[in-house]
């Protein structure tokens, strides 16, 4: 039998927003990747996590130099990265 949850006006909010967005098409795929997202974020290393941080750290030292990409770029090239990152991260 499939779970029920009942939410707090707050995160029914948040999931609305999600779903209004356009980026998901029912509540199932909201709650799905925020769960999937917060358990690939607590199995980090600190390597990983260290890694990370440079990354965002260049990525602010680009942008303050004009360095800068257009969001439909910055989609593609994060969600490259992201199915990267859980390919290897499934064969472990």
């Amino acid at each position: 039998m499939p779970m029920q949850l009942t939410l707090p006006p707050d995160l029914e909010a948040l999931v609305q927003k999600r779903l209004a967005s356009g980026a998901f098409t029912s509540t199932e795929d909201v709650v799905r990747q925020a769960l999937e997202a917060q358990d690939a974020e607590e199995s980090l290393t600190g390597e990983e996590r260290r890694a990370m941080a440079a990354h965002v750290e260049k990525g602010f030292l680009q942008a303050e130099r004009g360095e800068l990409i257009d969001g439909e770029e910055a989609r593609i090239e994060i969600q490259a990265m992201k199915d990267r990152w859980l390919e290897e991260r499934s064969h472990r």
